[in-house]
């Protein structure tokens, strides 16, 4: 198996809601993005693997040395490998790969955000950054592309802490910034059993209208001559506002089950939203 079959099988076999963005990308871009994906879910894995909590930190130390050697050119890991080669076609500084690392460092030592200022800075580590990798090889013209990456980057690991409530509180973490869960009179033993109260929705509604808040921040920054290069990144925020809304439209139900959309959903917005951009490529 060559690298670049070990990077896309990775991530095919994680079947995220991105691999359906990923499918209307060029094969050079295709398979450059994958392997970003792959260092990107190998590293996050680390935090909510199965591996002792003593030698996680020993683990992401590994990630970042083997970082260095893939800059370097003495990449070892099929992974960093393939992203050595994606690299010379499509450059990402080094820095935004030691956000991400440093992101997920957060979650062996901090499980508790006290306010939102915190947990954006989580945030933009574990999800804004790996917007501003996947610009480099969707391509875009206009700076703003970059405020537009990070912002949806942000949009979308809210609504994965919204769906997410149950498996990471299961795991210790509470995402949820401590001084809201007081403002809404929720108590953190009661997000722990998986408590629905008036409290809880009204948190939940209030969590769902700031990630509403980051798509249309988003939005407003994707410049028109970009439409076409950042269709992926269009696919990946569209499929993901759906989910909010999937989410919004349970009322919040949460602890019940993870809420999913259906492939034959993803792909139907992924196909629409391509149509529509070639759509009008034509009528231009």
């Amino acid at each position: 198996m060559s690298f670049a079959d070990y990077c896309a099988r990775l991530t095919r076999k994680s079947r995220s809601n991105f691999y359906y963005a990923f499918l209307f990308l060029t094969k050079e871009k295709r398979q450059a993005i994958y392997s970003v994906y792959a260092f990107c879910r190998s590293v996050d894995d680390v935090a909510d693997g199965n591996t002792s909590a003593r030698d996680k930190p020993m683990l992401l130390d590994e990630w970042r040395r083997e970082l260095d050697r893939c800059y370097e050119g003495t990449a070892q890991h099929p992974i960093t490998v393939k992203l050595a080669q994606s690299l010379q076609q499509f450059p990402i500084p080094k820095e935004h790969f030691e956000e991400l690392i440093a992101g997920v460092e957060i979650d062996l030592t901090q499980a508790r955000y006290p306010t939102f200022r915190e947990l954006y800075e989580y945030c933009y580590r574990v999800a804004g950054v790996v917007g501003l990798m996947c610009i480099e090889i969707f391509g875009y013209r206009n700076p703003k592309a970059k405020d537009y990456a990070v912002n949806l980057g942000v949009a979308l690991q809210l609504t994965n802490i919204i769906r997410d409530l149950k498996g990471d509180a299961e795991r210790g973490r509470i995402y949820l910034p401590q001084d809201e869960l007081a403002r809404f009179g929720y108590r953190e033993e009661e997000l722990l059993r998986g408590a629905y109260t008036p409290a809880f929705g009204e948190l939940m509604h209030y969590t769902g209208n700031r990630a509403r808040q980051y798509f249309d921040n988003a939005w407003l920054l994707l410049a028109e001559e970009d439409r076409r290069s950042l269709l992926a990144a269009e696919i990946m925020g569209a499929i993901y506002y759906r989910l909010l809304e999937k989410i919004e439209a349970s009322r919040y139900r949460v602890f019940d089950r993870t809420i999913t959309l259906p492939t034959s959903h993803k792909l139907w917005i992924a196909l629409s939203i391509w149509m529509r951009s070639v759509g009008t490529a034509v009528r231009r």
